[in-house]
């Protein structure tokens, strides 16, 4: 069992360039996933000076992570955006995710980027008589949109269901054959791209943002963070507008390809789609999600798939928002941001990259007030308000109380270690991992992954490898212990 993703597995990353010198530019984009390279591509022919920096390598961060539909039918987003924002709102956000999948098409169309590029109906279903109404509704509003749906009692796959809703239009991909393509274009328009370059702080001095990076300095009028979780953030209280989610996806060689993809309506959530390489056709499944404040037992959710021995498993982390809505846009003086994508990343990944890349050039966009992170908060949901509140104050409090949890095994425990916390993992050569057990982000303390082999902040999602080098933000450091300190 491999627990890479299978895009990781299946792409030559080639040469990078790290940042090795000052620079000035006009715009710096932070972080080389979908929403990065997206708008890093809408400014190439901007006569603006552009830079990339990435702290690891590009897409390996969610972006690779992601089962990567590009989908405009995404659970009942419709539905709940009518009933707390009302009908233009929801139609402005089905416009949305519409242009996204034609802007990342025409892309791929222009540029003849080869990234296993398909066609693939897209299904909405019901495992439960219950939900067949949510199915319905979800129906309705989309006809009322002009979209055509059509109805169904099995998967094309043959799987038995309840009640499902189809749509066309869709599609899937590879996402990390899309950014590294995308990755050579923008290097030959001389954009520059700084991989394993990690942004340490962000200073503002005389109308300019001073940015520490690999200890040299770049000077940016304008700084674009196209980050998962971003850690710079906390004065906006970005911890409070949103939830992070936890899903698990499994991946095996089947003997058919499928041309479409399908989630579900209700937990725990279950979502297909197939991939096709030169010789394999995949089957790609994600069973169950999860709130990260709760459900912490890896080994027992990862269980949901062990049944199939699959071939690739590994996990995902999603931002979810208070109000079903992205956070795309301007948050102060020449500092934008684009996340909250709500687990549908590859299609607001790519409206984001226009959006914000309109911003800085001063061109109209309609989505730009749709998704201001700005935003106020919404009457009709501000009673995901106190749950963001206690998911968060649970997440904190909860990482301080048992660290050994009963579900470790006897490889994994949490000690003190000349006075510090620290968390111990032996390995199967009897070789010993410390590393301190404090995420470096807001302090809370670690849990240890044994399916994947990772410390992870129950909190915000940082997660960190063995020996504790940070391989997922919102961290900005690495954990791993020194006898010395």
């Amino acid at each position: 069992m491999n627990t890479n993703s299978i895009w990781i597995n299946d792409i030559t990353l080639g040469k990078s360039n790290k940042l090795n010198k000052d620079i000035d530019v006009d715009v710096l984009i932070i972080g080389g996933g979908i929403t990065g390279i997206s708008t890093a591509y809408h400014l190439m022919n901007s006569n603006l000076k552009v830079a990339l920096v990435e702290r690891d390598r590009i897409g390996m961060g969610i972006t690779s992570r992601s089962t990567a539909k590009i989908t405009y039918l995404q659970e009942n987003i419709y539905s709940k955006l009518n009933k707390s924002f009302g009908y233009d709102v929801a139609k402005k956000y089905f416009d949305s995710q519409k242009d996204a999948i034609k802007i990342l098409k025409n892309i791929v169309d222009t540029n003849n980027i080869s990234c296993d590029l398909f066609e693939s109906e897209s299904y909405l279903f019901t495992d439960d008589k219950e939900k067949i109404k949510d199915v319905k509704l979800e129906k309705d509003i989309l006809k009322r949109f002009g979209s055509k749906v059509y109805e169904s009692s099995m998967l094309p796959n043959s799987n038995k269901i309840k009640y499902a809703i189809s749509v066309s239009g869709t599609y899937v991909f590879h996402p990390l054959k899309y950014l590294y393509s995308l990755k050579k274009l923008l290097l030959k328009n001389k954009i520059n791209i700084y991989e394993n370059s990690k942004v340490d702080s962000i200073e503002k001095e005389d109308g300019y943002y001073i940015c520490k990076v690999n200890n040299f300095f770049i000077k940016t009028k304008k700084v674009v963070l196209a980050l998962h979780y971003p850690y710079f953030l906390f004065p906006y209280l970005f911890p409070f507008k949103t939830t992070l989610e936890k899903s698990y996806i499994g991946v095996n060689k089947v003997d058919k390809d499928f041309h479409f993809n399908a989630i579900n309506t209700s937990k725990p959530t279950k979502s297909i789609r197939y991939h096709k390489d030169i010789d394999d056709v995949y089957e790609i499944n994600l069973v169950g999600s999860h709130n990260i404040a709760f459900k912490n037992n890896d080994k027992n959710n990862f269980s949901l798939l062990e049944d199939k021995k699959y071939l690739y498993l590994w996990s995902n982390i999603d931002i979810i928002t208070n109000d079903y809505l992205p956070l795309i846009g301007k948050i102060d003086d020449n500092l934008l941001i684009g996340t909250g994508y709500n687990t549908w990343g590859m299609t607001n990944g790519s409206i984001a990259g226009k959006v914000l890349s309109d911003i800085i050039l001063k061109k109209s966009n309609k989505y730009i007030d749709l998704f201001n992170p700005k935003r106020g908060i919404n009457s009709s949901n501000i009673i995901n308000f106190p749950v963001t509140l206690f998911s968060n104050m649970k997440s904190f409090v909860g990482s301080k109380i048992n660290r050994n949890k009963s579900w470790y095994s006897n490889n994994v425990r949490f000690d003190t270690m000349n006075g510090k916390n620290v968390g111990i993992y032996v390995d199967d050569n009897n070789i010993k991992h410390i590393v301190y057990n404090k995420c470096p982000h807001l302090g809370c303390s670690l849990e240890f992954n044994e399916v994947e082999k990772t410390w992870d902040c129950p909190c915000h999602g940082s997660r960190f490898d063995l020996d504790g080098k940070c391989i997922n933000g919102p961290s900005n450091y690495d954990i791993s212990y020194k006898d010395n300190l």
